[in-house]
């Protein structure tokens, strides 16, 4: 009589690609153990050597300059915007200083899975470091180093992360035992992009979170625009915040935050994410507004006069619908945009989200020439550069009021030196 064929359960199919992902890989699994590339490790050297150099100068420059205000020899205005940003990008300088630093001896010392989380703060403190920058002296050299430092850092990041390391790892095993089955049983494991230490639900590794700033820029986008029709009699208005695609970067980058912030709150009571959701969100909107307004003079939207508003920047109203969509966000779509990530074939899943990411990054520092340009312009100043020259002829001032349909620009609002 034939046998009946058995049938494996997911979890036991997860085990089994576990298994020969360890037999294939080697039984030692300590993430240290294994080298960092040469280059990340000469990196480290060099990150190292420039937080030691310039975190004494960074600290005793503003020790002076504070000496030199409070005994009269420097006159500021302390309220004025231009000192506020000042100040506030010496304090994330210093701080950066202390983190590289830190972050050198880690590569250094080939402490991988520790070097990866220090990456992981260092990027927010970059993108800290250029935003201030762009808003005190505009765009131009000033933004390259910043801009070098986040590459690499991401670069590292992939590398050393062990989460995405192990990724790779059982990539290679299911891959090399060329059975669909066991492919198929361990995404249905929730191995893929899960956090593996059981606190979150998704693992905040670079390839989750471009891609969740992706679908959320373009959901976000699409959820504004109807909004809008609705609120407006069906006027269509272009909301888009990128020169090119179906883009809003502000609900990207709110997703990326409320994930980041709730992701080992997604068992938690609703009420609770709600509320966590709705300061997080207002907070962000706050924030971005004030930072579009001192580095371009651009106001996108205003809510003076609604229920809580705070300074226009964002109000109760708002709040309640950032509460409300982390809520669905963090319990409900979480678990869906997950498994989307993870339809992404096989094959080329690192290789897409390179070229992708890469794409985005194009298009962000084209919109931001772009503001640039049409800042300068506003606010008088001369456009003889051929880089201005350029973009005032491919996207001049009614191109770019047509495509930003929301923003308008003052530049006596702006905070630049």
């Amino acid at each position: 009589m034939a046998q009946t064929p058995t049938t494996e359960s997911p979890e036991e199919s997860a085990v089994v690609a576990e298994l020969a992902a360890t037999e294939l890989d080697g039984a030692d699994m300590d993430l240290d153990a294994k080298r960092l590339p040469i280059l990340a490790r000469v990196y480290g050297v060099l990150v190292l050597l420039d937080g030691l150099a310039t975190l004494p100068i960074l600290v005793l420059s503003s020790l002076y300059a504070i000496r030199e205000i409070a005994e009269g020899r420097v006159h500021v205005d302390a309220l004025s915007l231009t000192f506020i940003l000042t100040a506030a990008h010496a304090v994330v300088l210093i701080v950066n200083a202390v983190c590289l630093t830190i972050f050198g001896i880690l590569l250094v010392r080939n402490r991988r899975r520790y070097a990866a989380r220090w990456a992981y703060v260092l990027m927010p403190l970059t993108l800290a470091d250029g935003m201030l920058s762009l808003a005190l002296e505009g765009l131009g050299w000033n933004l390259v180093l910043p801009a070098i430092q986040m590459v690499i850092l991401i670069v590292i990041s992939v590398t050393a992360d062990p989460s995405l390391r192990e990724e790779r790892r059982l990539q290679r095993a299911l891959r090399r035992m060329d059975e669909r089955s066991d492919y198929e049983s361990a995404v249905a494991a929730g191995m893929l992009g899960r956090d593996q230490s059981g606190k979150g639900y998704i693992a905040l590794d670079f390839f989750n979170i471009f891609w969740l700033f992706t679908i959320a820029s373009v959901g976000g986008l699409v959820i504004e625009t109807i909004y809008h029709m609705a609120l407006y009699h069906g006027e269509l208005q272009d909301r888009a915040g990128l020169l090119w695609g179906p883009f809003s970067p502000i609900y990207g980058c709110g997703a990326v935050l409320v994930t980041v912030c709730l992701n080992r709150l997604w068992k938690a009571n609703p009420f609770l994410i709600f509320c966590a959701s709705a300061v997080i969100g207002g907070a962000f909107e706050y924030c971005t507004s004030w930072f579009m307004e001192v580095a371009f003079g651009i106001t996108a939207w205003d809510y003076t006069g609604q229920w809580l508003s705070i300074d226009g920047r964002t109000s109760g109203k708002y709040m309640f619908f950032w509460g409300l969509i982390g809520v669905v966000w963090v319990r409900f779509l979480l678990p869906r945009m997950l498994a989307l990530i993870n339809r992404i074939p096989w094959k080329v899943r690192y290789s897409l989200t390179a070229v992708c990411a890469v794409l985005m990054v194009i298009d962000i520092a084209f919109t931001l020439m772009a503001l640039d340009c049409w800042y300068g312009r506003m606010a008088g100043q001369v456009q003889d550069s051929p880089v201005a020259m350029w973009f005032g002829e491919h996207f001049g001032d009614s191109y770019m009021a047509d495509r930003f349909q929301t923003m308008h620009i003052d530049p006596s609002k702006a905070g630049r030196m």
